[in-house]
């Protein structure tokens, strides 16, 4: 048996060695073979050294897709520094507190965000992505990268309503990539086109790496656009493509507004994840693209858990999230902590191939999610029918659109510092497109008045705009439970009653 390689790096490096004349990634017109993917990693590795970054020292990304995100990823894990990834929607605030949290001391950045960059740090700590690729000629740095070492840290709303930081091993990565492609049945075939923000690990690990890391061709789209998506899919006869609901319901609405049909039959697998996908519109996206869309459950914490096996022909019930993955683990309990019977609901433990090491500078919040080693993840799950699961609700108060957490607490403080705003809180509504939609509830300051709009503005100026709020309604009070703290459920009743 060959023996696992101990770092991403030692992945790719080891797949463009056996095929170096194959293509590994289009974007656009350029074409890197898996010789010339490799030769970017090297210079970016050897740009990496020349900052000063090497073991532990840790430094963001933050652009919109482009292959050099995929050449940091890799030449990271080379000489054991620690990536962090930045969503490109991120405002310059959100970014500085990132920057801060995780003592970063390089942003490289591409240009359409310069301006938030900027604003967002000095400029002795800015760098042009492009940066990455001018390390040629410079000797070529060691492998430094060890399995047990930190590798990166992702960034995730979570329901105190500051960010949580993931960290991520080199062991847990490579095991993430091994477990996919056994989930998958990923292999050099296959050609993944990937329209999801690298600056997610759903796009950047689960998408990319794992495509490249089984000798497939990606085709890297700069961001999603659903009849672009679609055109890329049918071009380059796409064998799997990942993406949120969202993407799926706009690529539908885009078929369907069109008046256009496309035969997405020859693709092997379409997955979705980061939020439930309702069964209606699964059965409406089969039937105008002749191609099913499977289910995948994972957390940024813990990576792979529930999927479709490749090895496994029988079709999925409707409504599961999926089996359980390789290498993957769960566990369902009560209340008291004792294990569900088969089919009843509790809360769901994991574990699995990428469970993180712990949350970045946080040690409360990294012993109070691991129970003897399972990962509570907060979610609601039952096992039915035997060997199949199912996600049926979430313990954690965290809105889902489009497959993007959001905190409502991180919202709330953020509408709390307009100076007409009192007091506020922030719920998921449903929403036929995105899942869910945050929805604002203000109390305003005694003789105060502000318009919904101007509200809006205020919060997209500290807030990514996929967690500004969609909807405002105006309150004497907010309803409150026993102990003091607003009853979100009861705000929800009041707010079917606004809007009847």
């Amino acid at each position: 048996m060959a023996e696992t390689p101990n770092s991403v790096y030692a992945v790719i490096r080891d797949v463009a060695k056996e095929i170096p004349d194959k293509v590994a990634i289009t974007f656009g017109d350029t074409v890197y073979s898996y010789a010339e993917l490799l030769s970017l990693i090297e210079n970016a590795a050897k740009a990496l050294v020349a900052e000063r970054l090497g073991k532990g020292d840790r430094f963001a990304v933050y652009a919109q897709n482009t292959p050099e995100i995929l050449a940091a990823y890799f030449a990271s894990s080379k000489i054991g520094a620690v990536m962090v990834p930045i969503n490109p929607n991120m405002t310059a605030e959100e970014v500085t507190k990132v920057m801060e949290h995780c003592d970063a001391g390089i942003l490289f950045h591409d240009q359409t965000v310069t301006e938030a960059a900027r604003a967002a740090i000095s400029s002795s700590r800015r760098r042009s992505l492009s940066a990455l690729f001018e390390g040629a000629g410079s000797p070529a740095p060691e492998e430094r990268g060890l399995p047990d070492d930190d590798f990166a840290i992702v960034y995730t709303s979570g329901s105190t309503g500051t960010p949580k930081a993931i960290v991520l091993s080199h062991r847990a990565q490579v095991n993430v990539l091994c477990a996919l492609a056994e989930m998958w049945g990923l292999s050099a075939q296959d050609t993944t086109v990937v329209g999801l923000p690298l600056g997610y690990l759903y796009g950047l690990s689960t998408a990319a790496a794992a495509g490249l890391a089984s000798g497939g061709k990606l085709v890297l789209l700069r961001r999603f656009h659903p009849g672009e998506t679609l055109a890329a899919l049918v071009s380059s006869r796409a064998t799997v493509f990942h993406g949120v609901p969202t993407m799926f319901t706009m690529m539908l609405e885009y078929a369907e507004q069109q008046g256009l049909h496309f035969d997405l039959s020859f693709m092997r697998a379409l997955i979705c994840a980061g939020a439930p996908l309702a069964d209606e519109l699964k059965l409406r996206f089969e039937a105008c693209f002749n191609m099913h869309i499977q289910n995948y459950y994972a957390l940024s914490e813990c990576t792979p858990v529930f999927g479709k096996l490749a090895s496994n022909p029988r079709p999925m019930p409707l409504g599961v999230s999926g089996q359980l993955a390789p290498m993957a683990a769960a566990l369902i309990i009560d209340d008291q902590g004792n294990q569900c019977p088969q089919g009843e609901v509790g809360e769901l433990l994991v574990k699995g191939a990428g469970l993180m090491t712990r949350y970045h500078n946080d040690p409360v919040n990294s012993a109070a999610v691991f129970a003897d080693g399972w990962f509570k993840t907060g979610d609601i799950a039952r096992e039915s029918p035997p060997g199949y699961y199912t996600i049926v609700g979430r313990k954690k108060d965290i809105i889902i659109r489009g497959g993007a957490n959001i905190s409502p607490p991180e919202v709330e403080a953020v509408l709390i510092e307009h100076p007409a705003v009192q007091n506020a809180a922030v719920i998921g509504l449903p929403d036929r497109i995105f899942g869910e939609v945050p929805a604002a509830a203000i109390v305003l300051r005694p003789s105060a008045e502000v318009a919904p709009d101007e509200l809006a503005k205020f919060a997209s100026e500290k807030l990514a705009q996929f967690k500004v709020p969609t909807k405002f309604a105006y309150l004497a009070e907010l309803p409150l439970g026993q102990t003091g703290k607003v009853d979100k459920n009861a705000l929800r009743k009041k707010w079917e009653e606004i809007f009847k």
